[in-house]
This record gives C-alpha cells, structure tokens and sequence, in this order.
C-alpha cells in the first residue's frame, strides 16, 4: 500500500480543512492511503517543545514521516507570499532526509490558505516547491482539464489548491472541495507510477 503524507500547518482551520479533502481524494485511488500530519508551532521567544499528540487536530509528523513516504503533499497558511514559519522550522530540521536521498523522485505538491484574495497565494506554493526541489522531488499540480479551476470564483491554481476564507474564515466553496480532492487523486495516481518506474 503506498501512503501519501498530507503535511501541514494550520491556524484558523482553512488548511487543516484542505488537508482533509485532499486525504479523501488520495484514498479515493485503490492502492494508497493516506497519512495526515501536522507540524507543532514555534515560539517567537525560544525554542518551543510540544507533546508528540497535540490536543486537537492531526498528530504531529515526525523526520520519519517524511523518510517513509511515497509521497507529499504539504499545506500552510499564506504569510507575506511564504509558508509559515512553523512549517519552515520542520522542513530547516529535515538536512538527514536531504542527504539520505529518501524523497528524490518521489511526488509532491503543495496547497495554501488566505484570509485574503490577493494575499500572496500562489507566491507561497511557489516558494513552497523550493525546498521540495532540493529534497529531489518531482512536482504535481492541477491541471487545465480540471473544470473546477476554470469556474472557481474563490481558491484554486495550477500550482496547486488555495483556499480563499476571507476575514470571516469560512468553509471550502464546493470547487475549492472539488480541486482539493482531484489534486490528491493526482498526486496518489503519480505516487503509484512512479514507485513502478527507477528514475
């Protein structure tokens, strides 16, 4: 069975709503699962420690996680066109999974959320496949015949799913919903090809 991590970061909910809806699209592919993780926040005054199990919402990934995948996808909130610095904190500690080679050629994509329209979105998934590249990994969008991202009035990109939640943190829009899952289907379906495939 190969298993898609579903990676990431979240402080009103949008993200960790994404994070769902792409899980379902992933396991909606015979053959993969799904692993939904999040990251712990970091204090702005020293290192912060956090339990291994947070109080609410997905289990915190760990290093492995990341060396065991056969696949990612990885989601922040949109902070000045960047990730977040909770996820950037995981990724700066991630040097051993750099130079075991474990995620080179393996699929990944990327998916944010914004309280505003022109808040940066599709800077953050861009500057988020950065440090993807550097770990090896070959990059999974969505593409033109997706007819939600023709339609969609709220999130959605080629370079992957956004989530547009407005001040008032609302909900996915059904096409957010739908682009969501289709780019987990997307990136199960390359996860599948490329474990058959030596790169």
């Amino acid at each position: 069975m190969a298993e898609i991590l579903v990676l990431y970061y979240s402080q009103q909910g949008g993200t960790a709503l994404m994070a769902d809806h792409i899980a379902r699209g992933v396991e909606e592919v015979a053959g993969v699962q799904a692993k939904v993780r999040s990251v712990a926040p970091v204090s702005s005054v020293c290192e912060a420690t956090e339990a291994s199990i947070p109080t609410s919402g997905a289990p915190y990934a760990t290093i492995d996680d990341l060396k065991q995948c056969d696949g990612l996808a990885m989601g922040s909130p949109t902070h000045f066109g960047n990730m977040a610095a909770a996820l950037k904190y995981f990724l700066d500690n991630s040097s051993e999974v750099w130079f075991s080679g474990a995620l080179s050629g393996k699929p990944a994509g990327v998916f944010t959320s914004t309280s505003s329209l022109h808040g940066g979105q599709e800077a953050t998934l861009l500057t988020m496949m950065m440090p993807l590249f550097h770990q090896g990994m070959l990059m999974v969008g969505l593409p033109s015949s997706e007819q939600a991202l023709h339609e969609t009035a709220t999130g959605g990109t080629p370079y992957g799913p956004s989530h547009h939640s407005g001040s008032e943190h609302t909900g996915l829009s059904p096409d957010e919903k739908t682009l969501c899952r289709a780019f987990g289907r997307r990136l199960a379906k390359a996860a599948l090809a490329l474990s058959a495939a030596e790169l």
